[in-house]
């Protein structure tokens, strides 16, 4: 049985922090983002999917890179219509394909690249939006003006399509319901005792479901800060979690092999409880921070 406190839609969720506290940081700009200020550029930019002639369940191709645009545009389009992330390292054959597939109404891309992404949504005419992010961490897209209503979705509604691999055959899609990407959230908050004090240290891809649920949509929840820099860098790990106290993150294998080379030949594990923050038990770090695979289970619940 759910929880009557939980949240059954990603709007439900997004509501769900105090409006002071700080939700979003960029490392790469020192962008810092309150709550407030995520919930009205999610619900501007749903009115500007809607203005643009999204209508509910259709669905909203996004080809960003990490960072508040992807953030902002993904609650957007879940909120809009459905939201369908893309690889933004995608080649031409491949947008093409996935845009046929998931059949786009929309397409969200950077000002600056994705031009494969363009050229296939513009031979297939599909509607281009370009997503901006200021100094402040502000999304715009300024094709659209701003107004009009935001429609509130169902629980049962779709709220993100993504696919599987394809490693034995053509890739599928995979609808995720709000009610699902909700309780995923919520039991990984449960699961990891996550607070508004914790600091969430996205380090995977914003097209994936483990970033997507693991590293974000729990940490929006829990009313926490998530910090998401526009790609891993082992160099730079330890300082990120030192000048923004991280206090947990999670990953694939790979990357925390990757932190622990770095660690063993200049840094050390512990660095990572900052000064002033409380002190959590050197087992739940261990056991949050490389626990890659106790998220991706419950963040394709009901999948």
């Amino acid at each position: 049985m759910r929880n009557p406190a939980s949240p059954a839609t990603l709007l439900d969720l997004l509501n769900a922090a105090p409006a002071n506290n700080l939700a979003l940081v960029a490392p790469d700009t020192g962008a810092r983002v309150s709550y407030d200020s995520l919930r009205r550029q999610v619900l501007a930019a749903a009115r500007a999917f809607a203005h643009a002639g999204v209508e509910p369940a259709e669905r909203i191709a996004i080809a960003l890179p990490n960072g508040p645009a992807v953030i902002v545009s993904f609650l957007a389009a879940s909120i809009a219509g459905t939201a369908a992330p893309l690889n933004p390292a995608y080649r031409y054959d491949e947008f093409s394909f996935y845009l046929d597939d998931t059949s786009a109404r929309l397409l969200i891309a950077p000002a600056e690249g994705a031009g494969e992404a363009r050229r296939a949504a513009t031979e297939k005419g599909i509607p281009i939006l370009t997503a901006e992010t200021n100094a402040s961490g502000e999304v715009s897209f300024h094709e659209t003006p701003a107004g009009g209503a935001v429609r509130t979705p169902a629980p049962e509604d779709v709220a993100l399509i993504l696919h599987t691999s394809g490693s034995t055959g053509r890739p599928k899609r995979v609808p995720l319901k709000h009610i699902n990407l909700a309780l995923s959230a919520r039991n990984i908050v449960d699961t990891y005792q996550l607070s508004p004090n914790d600091v969430s240290l996205c380090l995977m891809p914003l097209f994936h479901v483990h970033g997507l649920v693991a590293s974000t949509l729990s940490t929006l929840l829990s009313g926490g800060t998530v910090v998401v820099p526009a790609r891993f860098n082992p160099l730079s790990f330890w300082r990120t979690v030192r000048e923004e106290h991280v206090t947990w993150y999670s990953a694939v294998p790979t990357i925390h092999q990757l932190i622990l080379a770095r660690a063993a030949s200049g840094g050390k594990r512990g660095e990572a409880r900052s000064p002033g923050r409380r002190a959590r038990p050197r087992s739940l770090w261990h056991d949050r921070s490389f626990a890659s695979d106790g998220f991706q289970p419950a963040s394709a619940q009901g999948a």
